[in-house]
């Protein structure tokens, strides 16, 4: 049986985090937790197709344009994008699946865990890593 990690030590054994659905717009979630997780020492790179750059970190249209290992990718899509985020995350190699706050997805989950990833869902990685600072 597999060793299942809680999400503080997911984000503690985290260097390179892919933000899926990263907004430039400060009033988002999503910008504040990029923010957030960028102060707090983590590489952040953010996934939005469409978009040059988020707190200056250039984005990058999709999972499989990113040329380094993926520790953990950090969901902020609609619930009904989740199992493609999953199935993205699986062929890019990264090692964790999670969706934020509000997110739940078995279809994701599955997907996830089938290819062996680690996956969280309504969990905030800002809230919890700050819970654990």
């Amino acid at each position: 049986m597999p060793v299942v990690r809680s999400p503080t030590e997911i984000l503690r054994g985290a260097k390179t985090i892919a933000l899926v659905g990263a907004s430039p717009r400060r009033e988002r979630p999503s910008n504040s937790v990029m923010r957030y997780l960028l102060d707090a020492g983590y590489r952040v790179i953010p996934v939005r197709p469409h978009v040059r750059e988020v707190h200056g970190v250039p984005c990058i249209a999709s999972l499989a344009e990113i040329d380094e290992p993926i520790d953990l990718v950090d969901v902020f899509r609609r619930a009904d994008a989740c199992p493609g985020v999953a199935r993205e995350a699986v062929e890019a190699g990264a090692k964790v699946v999670w969706l934020q706050l509000g997110l739940v997805s078995p279809e994701a989950r599955r997907i996830a865990e089938d290819a062996g990833l680690e996956y969280v869902e309504n969990e905030c990685t800002a809230i919890v890593h700050a819970a654990s600072a």
